[in-house]
């Protein structure tokens, strides 16, 4: 009998560690203990005032920083990455945007969605809400003078806003005919002068 009742205490011993094990693991998979499963989470996409997107810009493109402000202003958040026009120019290559279809800067969101150019904040949320099939994202060329970032508050023109599909292609995505405005119902107009940026060729900073 003494050696039976050792060999049990030995057992509950080695075997309460295993038991704790199986479960924690229970627990963490287990949405209904609180735990969020994050593979899930980065599968959603981001809309709204979670959206976070990374620009790539020159550091002396002050039409970009402004159009960050906007973003900004609308919930987004905006680390920047500095970068040389050669590299721009290999960024909007691997995103498959039509040369005739570029801007000056390039956003990217969870690395499966691109914003080209001066993009309203509310078709980026659009956008992200219900991406058309086979879209990569969105574009406006060049850089139209009523687009954020870009209207001075007199010279708006209408523009229009394409889809970058994934073979190489575009689409009309939707006309602007009116400039953005801030929530209080002004129009969003861009500063007058600029303050040169500190930031270092290729660092990622929040809000530069």
């Amino acid at each position: 009998m003494p050696f039976i009742m050792r060999k049990s205490a030995e057992a509950r011993v080695i075997f309460a560690p295993f038991l704790l094990l199986t479960v924690l693991c229970a627990g963490m998979a287990n949405p209904a203990h609180g735990a969020s499963d994050p593979e899930a989470a980065a599968e959603e996409p981001q809309t709204g005032q979670q959206s976070v997107i990374t620009v790539y810009k020159h550091r002396f493109c002050f039409c970009c920083k402004r159009w960050m402000e906007h973003l900004q202003a609308n919930g987004m958040q905006t680390p920047v990455v500095n970068a040389s026009n050669d590299e721009l120019s290999v960024l909007k290559g691997k995103w498959r945007i039509p040369n005739g279809m570029q801007g000056c800067h390039t956003g990217v969101i969870d690395g499966k969605y691109v914003f080209e150019g001066h993009v309203p904040a509310r078709l980026i949320r659009k956008f992200l809400a219900n991406p058309p099939e086979d879209s990569l994202g969105l574009t406006v060329p060049g850089m139209p003078e009523g687009s954020p970032g870009m209207y001075d508050g007199e010279n708006f023109a209408p523009y229009t806003v394409y889809l970058v599909m994934r073979d190489g292609d575009y689409r009309f995505y939707a006309r602007v005919d009116e400039p953005e405005t801030r929530s209080e119902g002004r129009p969003e107009v861009r500063a007058e002068q600029d303050e040169p940026e500190n930031s270092v060729n290729g660092a990622v900073r929040d809000g530069s």
